[in-house]
């Protein structure tokens, strides 16, 4: 009996087994400092990437873009990623949040206002004084979300007993409604005009005109990037803070067992809705920014392609990573709009074939998907926290059975 208790006690092997679960410990936590801090240098990197190209050149337009992008992937991989739902209709949320933006900062509402002389909201300048409902963007922001976020919940409601492609199927069917709707919208008469323009251009749309600063311009591209990108980050944090939270660990229990989730006790109404209406703000939000930023609106912006395209971002990148996310989003952003228009177009004809290379670009971006696929079926940058549980648990498993080992051992 005193043997045994100096082996465990008073002896050497105890005091190096402790020494190296302090080193383990150590590291483990310097490892989620580097982690923690890696995306805010990151961050901070790409705000000073407009510095070095032209105010005004495509490059800039094309960052601007692909930031925009990002926000409505983050959205997006809510849903898919986080709680397992899969969403074909996601193009709703950006046209929703675009004729959000269309409605209320532009002449679109010719005859609003008192006399018709039109109607304008802690606005200044020019746009105080034209035709039309003119709101401060910040507001307009709020608008977007606030009309995305009941429709990300009613697009929940029909869904709620439904499981796997069921759930594919009425969210493909959201999204051709909002698309028919905006196609159309041009002969249903609403508050005394009409629904949308159809495919006729809405705007121009009130540019950006934050407090303190000047308003944003068509020339000087920074400030909009600069924009963007914060929009980006607000979109991580979010995304973070509640994949951490505990509705955050509801939708990741949906998403890998509905049936064990119910049983544990998660509502799975109410986590379906939130993680719909969640995801659906997001995408209000970039949907508002970028019709903004185009300063106009047309249906042909809302084609089913597009919630495809957003989609492939998430699965590219990986499902329900949001280091993943943000690498597929950039990623086919780039690949639509620099190295198709710019890099592949010109080939044909330098071989010597005659065809339109945009004729076959949706197989581009099939052969990439089919490719990542093939090399990465996880994505570019996989989830960490799916392969986790596994681990941990072997490792638990393994450090009873070396503690049973030792005491039969003693």
């Amino acid at each position: 009996m005193t043997a045994r208790r100096g082996r465990l006690v008073g002896g050497e092997p105890v005091a190096h087994e402790a020494s190296g679960v302090a080193v383990r410990a150590g590291v483990d936590a310097g490892d989620r400092r580097l982690r923690q801090a890696a995306p805010v240098a990151l961050i901070g990197l790409a705000a000073l990437a407009p510095l070095v190209f032209d105010a005004g050149g495509d490059v800039l337009n094309d960052m601007i873009l692909a930031a925009a992008y990002v926000v409505m992937a983050l959205g997006l991989n809510i849903v898919v990623g986080f709680a397992g739902l899969l969403d074909l209709g996601y193009v709703a949320f950006f046209a929703i949040g675009a004729y959000t933006a269309a409605y209320f900062a532009s002449g679109f509402w010719v005859d609003a206002g008192p006399d018709g002389h039109g109607l304008s909201i802690l606005v200044s300048g020019p746009a105080s004084e034209l035709p039309g409902i003119h709101v401060n963007f910040l507001l307009v922001f709020a608008l977007a979300v606030a009309a995305t976020t009941v429709a990300g919940a009613l697009i929940g409601v029909p869904t709620l007993r439904l499981r796997g492609d069921y759930i594919a199927i009425v969210t493909l069917a959201f999204g051709e409604i909002i698309g028919q709707l905006a196609a159309n919208g041009r002969d249903i008469a609403f508050l005394g005009g009409t629904l949308t323009a159809g495919p006729i251009n809405i705007g121009p749309i009130d540019k950006l005109d934050l407090p303190f600063l000047a308003p944003f311009d068509a020339v000087d591209l920074r400030p909009w990037y600069w924009f963007a990108l914060a929009l980006v980050g607000l979109a991580l944090v979010v995304c973070a803070r509640l994949r951490a939270s505990r509705i955050g660990r509801a939708w990741i229990a949906l998403r890998d067992d509905e049936v064990a989730a119910a049983v544990a006790g998660i509502p799975l109404a109410r986590a379906k809705l939130l993680a719909y209406a969640t995801g659906a703000a997001l995408g209000g939000v970039s949907g508002a920014f970028i019709a903004t930023y185009l300063s106009v609106v047309n249906s042909e912006q809302f084609e089913f392609s597009f919630s495809i395209f957003v989609l492939s971002m998430i699965v590219v990148g990986g499902l329900g990573s949001i280091r993943g996310v943000v690498v597929g989003a950039i990623a086919l952003s780039a690949l639509n709009s620099y190295l198709l228009p710019d890099v592949l177009a010109p080939l044909p004809s330098r071989i010597g074939l005659d065809f339109d290379f945009a004729e076959i670009a949706s197989g581009v971006y099939g052969a990439v998907i089919v490719l990542v696929m093939l090399l990465r079926p996880s994505g570019l940058v996989p989830d960490a926290g799916r392969a986790r549980p596994r681990h941990a648990a072997t490792a638990h498993s393994g450090g009873r059975l070396r503690s049973a080992q030792s005491s039969n051992a003693s």
